[in-house]
């Protein structure tokens, strides 16, 4: 199984970005799927999850800011961020996990958030 994470970056105070995770390699789809970041100095802690059939949980600090979705077809995670601040500066992890299977992590990706 193997998670391809993309669109990290360097964005302005109040910038947003769009961040996307592809699972491959299984039979199964992920249920859930989540992103998750590491800021600075800091430990790994959850930002977002979503069911395949739609359930989504936020972490209280980007509620009404970031927004998770995915397309069950492609089995690929999103994670629209708005209203970015320089405290949601981190490498953002997505995480899948494969029934029967496990849980498996992707590679990270740089948010950047600085004026």
């Amino acid at each position: 199984v193997q998670l391809q994470a993309s669109g990290g970056g360097l964005v302005q105070p109040g910038g947003s970005l769009r961040l996307s995770c592809a699972a491959s390699g299984s039979i199964f789809s992920p249920n859930p799927m989540g992103w998750y970041r590491q800021p600075p100095g800091k430990q790994r802690e959850l930002v977002a999850t979503i069911t395949t059939g739609g359930n989504t949980n936020y972490a209280d600090s980007v509620k009404g800011r970031f927004t998770i979705s995915r397309d069950n077809a492609k089995n690929t995670v999103y994670l629209q961020m708005n209203s970015l601040k320089p405290e949601d500066t981190a490498v953002y992890y997505c995480k899948a996990n494969i029934p029967l299977t496990g849980q498996y992590w992707g590679q990270g990706t740089q948010v950047t958030v600085s004026s």
